[in-house]
């Protein structure tokens, strides 16, 4: 079995974790995170790997999702953790199970995103267009499979997967979705009409025009990008998926977690 060890670097229980987790397995080590413990590292993107164990909060877990390859460990390190899946505690316990094949394979959509038809970045959680001014409307036209949806004036639009629609979707008023079902989620931000509604959509082609004033993308939180006057961004299913390890088969108990944290 072979392991990559990605940390939060600007945590320093993340990193102390991180080396003692070192001594226990045979990793490679993400460069940021081997420069704080004083070992050879390699860049994320050349990471291919069986397992990658993630020390840090859901923005770790994402920023390895998009750049490396392997099935993911998350150890939570953070406040809530929604995608990760043990404590530090645990990290003994889930390296055993590992090894012995005695584990859950959680299997998400991806969606492949463009700008102008160049391809960025696969998101795990959503893509947000959004004003690049504080309290400027913009005007947004949303197409699927070539069809238009709506024309919205607000301050943004969130496309979320099923996984991102228990995040920031979920805070701008859209529905949860169970991970299992493959679509998207629409959901304008903040909309100049109050009777405008978030959709649900199956898997296809979504076309987002903007209007005459500069947007920002940005990509699960990670990576963003200008988008000027008349760029189109164009959104479908990835043909790649993200891979986590589950012990339990718990999303409505997340759920009910998420519920609970302050």
């Amino acid at each position: 079995m072979k392991y990559a060890i990605v940390a939060n670097p600007e945590k320093e229980e993340c990193v102390k974790i991180a080396k003692k987790l070192l001594e226990k397995v045979d990793a490679v080590v993400e460069e940021r995170t081997a420069q704080k413990i004083g070992v050879s590292g390699i860049p994320l993107e050349d990471i291919n790997v069986d397992v990658i164990i993630t020390l840090g909060g859901d923005g770790t877990i994402l920023l390895a999702l998009q750049k490396a390859k392997g099935k993911i460990l998350g150890v939570n390190m953070g406040v809530l953790g929604f995608l990760t899946e043990i404590e530090p505690q645990e990290i003994d316990m889930a390296i055993e199970r590992i090894e012995s094949g005695d584990y859950i394979l959680d299997r998400r959509m991806k969606m492949a995103v463009y700008h102008n038809e160049e391809r960025l970045f696969d998101c795990v959680n959503e893509a947000v267009i959004h004003t690049s001014e504080i309290a400027k409307l913009r005007s947004y036209e949303i197409y699927f499979n070539n069809e238009l949806v709506d024309e919205v004036r607000a301050d943004g639009v969130i496309i979320s997967t099923p996984t991102g629609s228990t995040s920031y979707a979920l805070s701008a008023g859209g529905p949860i979705l169970h991970p299992s079902i493959e679509s998207f989620v629409v959901v304008p931000i903040a909309p100049f009409k109050f009777t405008m509604r978030s959709v649900v959509l199956p898997t296809g082609e979504i076309i987002l025009k903007t209007g005459k004033r500069a947007n920002l993308m940005v990509l699960d939180g990670q990576y963003y990008v200008k988008i000027s006057p008349g760029d189109e961004v164009k959104i479908k299913k990835s043909e790649n998926y993200a891979e986590f390890i589950r012990f339990e088969d718990s999303f409505f108990e997340r759920i009910k977690h998420r519920a609970t944290v302050r």
